[in-house]
């Protein structure tokens, strides 16, 4: 708690600290915060930098202030992850999972590569590809629909690429890198709102005679080792109501 050693300011660690007991649902929807009183003795700051991180997470939609009463936990779904925000967390934990979701739904098949994916992955339409889908819950429900497309040379030398069951022994990236011995040099991100498609619909479990007007969330990574190979193209579809959100320091 307040003697984590990292680089972040005071009030970040406070608010830091909070959002990870909301996300994981530890502190309930309702719940009340400390007072700013409380948490300036709690975690040794001035009231200024206790008050200065509850903004922080009411700025984030995480918490609200009811007058005369304190700080409420708010019950929000979470932002949806990118392709690249799941590699940082399995590279830092060693599992894609965000706080508070699970996966299901795992699929693998060894397909014809779609033009899009051929495009992306530089090999020509129709070529073998490894295809795994999954889907990432939290209490909320879908937060996204992740499928990733791989040449199907690593499936060969990675037999478990192509069988309908979770990975073991990493995620696809590590288990690719730990094979082939070429880490992971750089990755390629897009953002993109699409509206929904029957296809779409049937990814996220909707009703198809109920269908959503506002678009969803459209994310695609692509990763490539020191070699210059395409590893991987990633595809997130968030589910309904999702956003996608990053959070990076910015220096004076």
């Amino acid at each position: 708690m307040a003697g984590q050693a990292d680089n972040r300011a005071p009030y970040a660690k406070i608010a830091a600290h909070y959002t990870e007991l909301i996300a994981s649902g530890q502190l309930q929807p309702g719940t009340l915060l400390p007072s700013i009183k409380n948490l300036a003795e709690e975690w040794k700051v001035s009231t200024a930098t206790a008050e200065k991180a509850l903004r922080k997470l009411r700025n984030e939609g995480l918490v609200r202030g009811i007058h005369g009463i304190g700080t409420e936990v708010l019950d929000r779904p979470a932002s949806m992850s990118s392709g690249s925000q799941r590699q940082d967390r399995g590279r830092r934990t060693g599992s894609s999972w965000g706080q508070g979701e699970r996966s299901d739904s795992h699929e693998a098949a060894v397909v014809s590569a779609p033009a899009e994916v051929a495009q992306a992955l530089d090999i020509e339409p129709g070529a073998d590809v490894v295809r795994r889908s999954r889907v990432y819950r939290d209490r909320h429900g879908i937060v996204a629909h992740s499928t990733s497309w791989i040449p199907a040379r690593y499936g060969k030398l990675i037999p478990q690429l192509a069988v309908s069951e979770r990975l073991t022994g990493g995620t696809s990236l590590q288990l690719i890198t730990h094979v082939t011995g070429h880490p992971i040099s750089h990755r390629i991100d897009t953002a993109s709102a699409h509206l929904l498609t029957p296809e779409y619909a049937r990814l996220l479990e909707l009703d198809p005679d109920n269908p959503l007007s506002e678009p969803v969330v459209v994310m695609t990574a692509k990763f490539v080792d020191t070699e210059g190979n395409i590893v991987e193209y990633g595809v997130d579809l968030g589910g309904p109501g999702r956003t996608w959100r990053t959070e990076s320091e910015v220096s004076p």
